[in-house]
């Protein structure tokens, strides 16, 4: 049954978006990636933009997200697809132009790109999940990783003295001249999964204005790098996660 023909049949409480496919997720149950997908499809459709979006997807557990989101995806090198991003919005600035990019990836080997694209204001947005490890690889430290937070690579805990500090690399965003806004959302529970698809929407409709760069970070979970359930991963990552990175809005040119 479409969309039209539930609407038709009475009040639609709940709907997969038709963007998001059938095809068998490979991420692990109780992976965030899942929910943050059908938000980019639920925007996507919602705008009537599946014709003229572009996303952009680089080395990382969401490197195969272009099997999910039926959108035209570019494929980019381990941390550069706001350089790509730069690149096609730039050629073609009629369309809606995105990236979807891991902690590991945004805020490790790709920082160069995205602090730069940011800081250029391209008229891209980018999509930020953090869930504070390498998922992908077999759960090593990466720069979000917490003090004291155990990864296959400190066994012991993140210590400062050795690892450095947590790198808050959308803060550092937010301070930027060509960021127009800058959010941190999640999609751990009902109401924080509505406010992260407004989020998107936002961040979605600031590229189509050409208004600067938009970052929409999602503190997330990884069950499997974190070896917790999917119920113990959200309340571990509401009560150590949100505390080092709060939820809300870090810069909206629009309220300013």
């Amino acid at each position: 049954m479409t969309k039209e023909e539930i609407k038709q049949a009475g009040t639609v409480v709940a709907c997969k978006p038709r963007l998001l496919n059938d095809n068998t997720m490979h991420y692990c149950p109780g992976c965030s990636h899942g929910v943050v997908h059908k938000l980019v499809a639920e925007v996507i459709e919602e705008m009537g933009a599946e014709h003229i979006a572009i996303a952009i997807a680089p080395v990382g557990c969401a490197v195969m997200a272009y099997n999910y989101i039926d959108v035209d995806w570019i494929e980019a090198a381990h941390g550069r697809a706001p350089a790509i991003a730069t690149a096609v919005k730039r050629l073609n600035p009629s369309r809606l132009v995105f990236t979807y990019q891991g902690d590991g990836d945004l805020a490790a080997i790709g920082t160069a790109e995205t602090i730069h694209a940011a800081n250029r204001g391209e008229n891209i947005a980018i999509i930020f999940i953090n869930n504070g490890i390498y998922g992908m690889t077999g759960g090593q430290m990466a720069p979000t990783t917490l003090e004291g937070m155990v990864t296959s690579t400190t066994p012991y805990g993140r210590r400062v003295d050795l690892n450095g500090y947590p790198l808050n690399i959308t803060d550092l965003m937010a301070r930027l001249p060509g960021t127009c806004y800058v959010t941190r959302q999640s999609v751990h529970t009902a109401p924080a999964v509505k406010k992260t698809k407004k989020a998107i929407r936002q961040a979605f409709e600031n590229s189509m204005a050409g208004k600067g760069t938009s970052v929409v970070e999602v503190v997330s979970t990884c069950v499997s790098g974190w070896k917790m359930t999917p119920e113990k991963a959200n309340e571990w990552m509401a009560e150590h996660m949100l505390e080092k990175y709060p939820l809300g809005d870090l810069k909206n040119v629009d309220n300013e």
